[in-house]
């Protein structure tokens, strides 16, 4: 990963908070879970074992990801962010042209999204689309279900 990811202060907190709990209190359980089968005698035949080493093996992959988010991350200073045109952490309400429904979504880096809080990912179709257009314009987006069309109602922090 050579991108930078762009997050909020907020954001920034909760993955070293994520980073630190799997660090601190998740690799230590595990390491305690292979000790323990390991004292059971026999590994080749060890299920408990395995198991264990392969939960150290996710865990090792989800701490390296989160590690190599922070060191790339770059906070986005709410003050900073243009609503001439759609972009990261920009807040957008938008009408889907054929059914009349109005939705607003914040737009956020991956780590940060969250449907329940209408935060989606900068990466998702929706938001790719709409990135860079203006207040008015049409955008015509491929989601899975086939072409959507959006008008751009508002745009705001």
């Amino acid at each position: 990963m050579t991108e930078f990811v762009y997050l909020t202060e907020e954001g920034l907190k909760k993955l070293k908070k994520e980073l630190d709990r799997l660090v601190n209190i998740e690799r230590p359980n595990i390491s305690k879970q292979i000790a323990e089968a390991r004292d059971k005698g026999d590994l080749s035949e060890n299920a408990e074992y395995d198991a264990a080493k392969e939960a150290q093996g996710l865990l090792e992959m989800k701490i390296n990801k989160l590690q190599e988010t922070v060191r790339y991350a770059r906070i986005v200073d709410p003050n900073d962010i243009n609503t001439e045109t759609v972009q990261i952490l920009n807040k957008v309400k938008i009408k889907n042209l054929k059914t009349g429904v109005i939705m607003e979504y914040t737009i956020v880096a991956e780590t940060e999204a969250d449907l329940k809080e209408k935060k989606i990912s900068i990466n998702t179709p929706i938001a790719k689309g709409l990135i860079g257009k203006k207040v008015g314009a049409v955008a015509e987006i491929t989601v899975p279900g086939g072409v959507v069309t959006f008008e751009i109602l508002s745009i705001s922090i």
